[in-house]
């Protein structure tokens, strides 16, 4: 169920980028200001984007709370997969070959680390001196690298702001699996009695602000592989420190997954640059017949 969850989370957030990005599209042609907000509010696109958004956030709860981050996290890199897909089939967008033979190597490398490093374990009650640990030390490096990608090139300020955003949303991950575990020990109203729930609402308001500044400082050329990489590397990071987590320990397979996860993240980042840059129809032949920038 882990899994399945996991693959249902990456398609709702296919869903919503997909839904959302067209609906967007449609009412900028219709109003501007004031009333391209109303008029978003009113496009039953953009509003089930929302949906399948919220979907995307339960199904990543139900996944984390049923079994280890370093299974769940590296899964949603399916999500753009189904984007793929959806392009493919709900927009008929053109996809260049090296973007298919991509994606095929993410899902198959991803199955391969899978099977080879077997991750499991895991505590329900992490120590306090780990929490403390990981989570201080998740958002003081995240601090960091925002920092420094205040000034520099548009590829270095991009690559920094973007490996900040990808590190705050895997703590957030941490923190929706302690929500979940809090929320099936203490039911709703226990929930708010404990502080998982307001340190998720911090990180995540945290990991949103860096996400739109990362949307605003540079192409998603540059900042999409780099979310993609970063998120599940410091999502395992976390599992292992934090909930005590663990791989095999037979050596050579241990070493077959690892490889397996480099590959899986080298093909995620090849699918992020040759896919179409755009999702608007007038730009289907151009993006058929150039390279990603």
């Amino acid at each position: 169920m882990t899994i399945i969850y996991a693959l249902l989370a990456g398609l709702c957030n296919a869903l919503n980028v997909t839904a959302q990005h067209l609906g967007s599209i449609s009412s900028s042609k219709k109003s501007k200001g004031w009333r391209f907000v109303v008029s978003l509010l009113r496009n039953p696109l953009w509003l089930a984007g929302w949906g399948a958004l919220a979907g995307g956030f339960v199904f990543q709860a139900l996944a984390l709370h049923n079994g280890q981050m370093s299974v769940v996290q590296p899964l949603l890199v399916t999500e753009l997969v189904f984007a793929l897909g959806l392009r493919r089939i709900w927009l008929r967008q053109s996809i260049r070959g090296i973007t298919w033979w991509a994606a095929a190597l993410t899902c198959a490398a991803l199955g391969m680390f899978l099977a080879t490093s077997e991750p499991k374990g895991g505590t329900e009650y992490p120590a306090s001196h780990a929490w403390l640990t990981g989570a201080l030390g998740t958002v003081g490096v995240a601090a960091v690298l925002a920092l420094l990608g205040m000034r520099g090139s548009t590829v270095r300020r991009t690559a920094l702001v973007a490996s900040a955003t990808a590190m705050m949303w895997a703590l957030v991950a941490t923190l929706v699996k302690t929500m979940t575990d809090t929320l099936s020990e203490f039911g709703v109203g226990g929930m708010f009695l404990h502080w998982p729930v307001y340190a998720l609402a911090a990180a995540g308001l945290g990991a949103e602000v860096l996400q739109q500044t990362t949307l605003s400082v540079g192409p998603l050329s540059i900042s999409q592989p780099i979310l993609v990489i970063v998120n599940p590397i410091v999502s395992i990071a976390l599992s292992v420190w934090i909930f005590e987590e663990y791989f095999t320990p037979d050596v050579a397979r241990l070493a077959l997954g690892s490889v397996a996860f480099a590959v899986m993240c080298a093909s995620a980042a090849v699918l992020t640059r040759t896919a179409p840059s755009t999702m608007s129809s007038s730009d289907i032949s151009a993006e058929a017949s150039t390279s990603a920038r």
